[in-house]
């Protein structure tokens, strides 16, 4: 049976990018800290989410475990993202009828699971090769701080997770150029260190 293209560099596309917009603004960077952030709903939805979605189903195909677990996972993070913003689906209108502190309460209790299943993925990216382990090092490290953000109200911690935040999103820019800019393709490769005990290992690549 025909295997299906590489979906990573579309599935590490679409995590950079829908994570360097909403990083940015978490950040300050080139908008006032605190503007309204629902400009990333179009991207979560359709491109960091369903995008994301898609590579996932498509290396679960490929006999990919590891990438198919991430794009799967990080493209239904973005939906349910998503989800919180869009007013349709009430998440706004509950915590409206409570207290002030109930909104990032829960959003601190959202990224705090996010921040545990990421920890499990850096681990396990740790044996596959550098920059993949740099790039999941970074996400943990921005999970923990947006967490800690949100369960403190803190002006510092939101603006320290969207810098980590941001850095990620280059990580991930980068490592999908790998896959596109190589010497397969007339280039030559950019450097990423292996870190696999199995280099043939294709259970576990990205």
């Amino acid at each position: 049976m025909a295997k299906f293209a590489d979906p990573s560099p579309l599935g590490l596309c679409a995590f950079a990018l829908t994570t360097l917009v909403l990083s940015m603004h978490n950040a300050g960077i080139g908008i006032p800290y605190g503007s309204p952030n629902n400009v990333v709903v179009g991207l979560a939805m359709f491109y960091g989410g369903l995008a994301q979605l898609l590579a996932g189903m498509w290396d679960f195909a490929n006999g990919v475990t590891f990438g198919a677990t991430a794009f799967t996972s990080y493209g239904a993070f973005w939906m349910s993202f998503a989800a919180i913003l869009i007013p349709g689906f009430g998440v706004g209108a509950a915590w409206a009828t409570n207290s002030r502190a109930t909104a990032p309460n829960s959003l601190g209790i959202f990224l705090l699971g996010w921040s545990i299943f990421t920890f499990i993925m850096m681990i396990a990216s740790y044996r596959i090769h550098l920059i993949m382990a740099t790039l999941f090092t970074f996400l943990e490290v921005t999970f923990i701080l947006l967490t800690i953000g949100e369960w403190k109200t803190s002006q510092a911690f939101m603006t320290a997770g969207g810098s980590f935040g941001f850095i990620t999103a280059l990580i991930a820019f980068y490592l999908a150029a790998t896959h596109l800019i190589n010497a397969k393709s007339g280039f030559v490769d950019m450097f990423n260190r292996d870190l696999s005990r199995k280099p043939a290992n294709h259970d576990i690549e990205m």
